[in-house]
């Protein structure tokens, strides 16, 4: 099964860069590049890629927005957004997964790195790397302009127990270690928790355990 990647990024030559690397690899094809946000939600209603990678300091739209436009069309449910970021500088990225991003990466990660988080992404999983995920979520969600959120009060106790470690970075399999169950199982439990909370993936499901107080950056790692 191929992967159709719709890149998005207002430098050329990144963007080129990029699409050397992706149609490199056997099981992804580029099929659109973006310049611009607005341009990247055109294309994505278009082409309707499997998986956008979204630059998030653009003209016209930025990625934030073009991420947003794109999570909020029922047409494009099955489309992931993987936001691309400088990390120090970017202070927008909880913005991005508040918005419907799938994940996140630095624009200096490894090119093999690139390959599997696209990988990772389009199979459904959220990308979260655990220390800068900690550092972001505290500096953003300490902040007065952030709106207070409800808690997970919906949630059964075992359901709690999942939604922790999925904030804490883990997948399936070690959620499943960690609790005794099979693999199968806390995938069904993080399903059933994100039907619950009205959240579109994993991304989510980490600002609604942060913003809870059910997780703090403290608490962060497996």
């Amino acid at each position: 099964m191929t992967i159709r990647v719709l890149l998005a990024d207002d430098q050329t030559l990144v963007r080129a860069a990029f699409a050397m690397l992706v149609e490199s690899a056997r099981d992804m094809a580029v099929v659109g590049q973006a310049g611009t946000g607005r341009e990247a939600v055109e294309l994505a209603r278009g082409e309707r890629p499997d998986l956008v990678v979204m630059d998030v300091r653009m003209p016209d739209l930025d990625g934030i927005e073009a991420t947003r436009l794109i999570a909020a069309d029922e047409d494009l449910a099955a489309v992931k957004v993987l936001v691309l970021t400088t990390y120090d500088t970017d202070e927008n990225i909880v913005e991005a997964l508040r918005a419907g991003a799938s994940g996140f990466l630095v624009k200096d990660t490894r090119p093999a790195e690139l390959l599997d988080a696209i990988r990772t992404v389009a199979a459904g999983e959220a990308l979260l790397s655990p220390g800068p995920t900690a550092r972001l979520i505290e500096r953003f969600l300490r902040s007065p302009s952030m709106p207070a959120a409800g808690g997970p009060e919906c949630l059964s106790e075992r359901e709690r127990e999942v939604l922790t470690l999925v904030a804490r970075g883990l997948n399936n399999t070690e959620v499943g270690e960690s609790l005794g169950l099979s693999p199968l199982t806390a995938k069904t439990h993080v399903s059933r928790i994100m039907g619950k909370l009205g959240a579109r993936d994993r991304a989510q499901l980490v600002i609604v355990a942060y913003e809870s107080g059910l997780v703090t950056p403290g608490t962060m790692g497996p």
